[in-house]
């Protein structure tokens, strides 16, 4: 099978961010597909035009669009349409026997549909992020007339496709509550490389752990991820200010880059915590994150509490089960729910901050509950959430789509998660 495969903001190892679509890409070609990625370049360098490179078998296609978190929403929203209008011809010139487009943004869809539309063959669409209910949801998106049009674009890529893959349960809810089949729905949500997290070498934590003077055997918890307004991180900051009383030795440290970078270090500088016991440092390639989380005691996922939010698959709580790490959730949903029925980790969902902080105080320092919920942890990378395991379902979504029956879908891969949900609470 040919897959076209158009991801805006696809990532290798090597660069910071998820990079769902380089392992289950990379997995389908090691199983005998030819796949080529549509992609941006975003680094503004020598790159004016279209330029190929090979990344483990997968045809990278890379098109210089600059983006960065640091933009404001205006810049993105730019930034997609340009990605999209210039997308559309190239993978259109593509030989394949499927397109596959993931969001977000809800823009991907425009070069897929065309593409699919010109080659007649199918396109299957995979929804990570519910658009364009978040942006209005946070007032990224005000304007009446646009949100019109992107609840149109999000009914008509829909509509136009195959198969549609939800990356958690909500997703799914969503997609059928815009008038989408429910047995063209397969859930597919973001994945444990367990192999990569198990794998680490102790001495590397054990450097990373000697390497900061503020850290050594202290007590850690670890953020990893984007600084963005959805994600939250001056509940972080709230939280170390009372963790400086309750248990003075406990570190937070958070690594990544976004809009709100300078806004969380000042909170954290106003408040007396900032390299006291709340620490700071930039993005680091993903295939770095297993040693970051190695060294961790606990890890963390965060939001601001939005109810359009609580149907995140956020790739840092997939690494957290993968590297056998309790997690810290402080919303709600079918995540936090999974940690609480599997013992997992803490849900703060709802809690005053000083009652946080007092609950992560007594978890992190009581060596019994960790190895426990790191356990709990493994248990549910390895059974419910293996790379391996849901590539496959990938492919069985794409070959069915390929071959034009995509109303099977949802047989494999409909992420049942209540039912499990249900069965590790008895």
């Amino acid at each position: 099978m040919k897959i076209v495969y158009l991801h805006q903001y696809f990532r290798r190892p090597s660069e910071s961010g998820g990079t769902r679509s380089y392992e289950m890409a990379r997995r389908l070609v090691k199983w005998g597909h030819e796949v080529h990625i549509v992609t941006s370049w975003q680094e503004p360098d020598r790159h004016t035009d279209w330029f190929q490179t090979e990344e483990a078998g997968i045809h990278v296609h890379w098109l210089p669009v600059p983006y960065s978190n640091s933009m404001g929403y205006g810049r993105r929203i730019r930034a997609f349409f340009r990605f999209a209008l210039l997308s559309a011809c190239k993978a259109a010139s593509l030989e394949g026997d499927v397109v596959f487009a993931t969001s977000s943004p809800l823009t991907i869809a425009l070069p897929a549909v065309y593409a699919a539309w010109r080659k007649k063959i199918p396109m299957v669409f995979e929804v990570r992020d519910l658009w364009p209910e978040i942006p209005i949801a946070i007032g990224a998106l005000r304007n009446p007339v646009l949100k019109l049009v992107a609840r149109w674009m999000e009914r008509w890529a829909y509509r136009n496709a195959e198969s549609v893959i939800a990356l958690s349960p909500g997703m799914r809810d969503g997609v059928v509550g815009a008038g989408y089949p429910a047995d063209r729905v397969a859930v597919i949500p973001n994945s444990s490389d367990n192999d990569l997290f198990q794998k680490v070498d102790k001495q590397e934590i054990e450097h990373f752990r000697a390497n900061r003077a503020w850290l050594g055997a202290r007590p850690l918890l670890v953020y990893a991820g984007t600084f963005g307004r959805v994600n939250g991180l001056g509940y972080l900051v709230d939280l170390a200010d009372q963790l400086k009383v309750v248990a003075p030795e406990v570190r937070i440290l958070v690594v990544g880059d976004g809009q709100e970078i300078d806004i969380i270090r000042q909170r954290a500088a106003r408040l007396g915590v900032l390299d006291v016991n709340f620490h700071m440092e930039p993005s680091i390639p993903k295939r770095d994150v297993p040693v970051l989380f190695g060294a961790a005691d606990m890890t963390i996922s965060t939001t601001i509490d939005l109810p359009e939010l609580r149907a995140n698959s956020a790739n840092k709580f997939f690494d957290s089960l993968a590297a056998s790490r309790p997690i810290l959730l402080n919303y709600g949903g079918w995540q936090a729910e999974l940690v609480e029925a599997a013992g997992c980790g803490i849900v703060t969902w709802n809690l005053p901050i000083n009652d946080a902080a007092n609950r992560i105080a007594a978890c992190i320092t009581d060596r019994t509950w960790l190895d426990k919920a790191g356990e709990a942890a493994h248990i549910l990378a390895c059974e419910l959430f293996d790379r391996d395991m849901l590539a496959k379902r990938l492919e069985q979504v794409l070959l069915g789509a390929a071959q034009r029956n995509g109303r099977q879908a949802s047989s494999v891969a409909d992420g049942n998660y209540a039912l499990v949900i249900e069965q590790r609470r008895r």
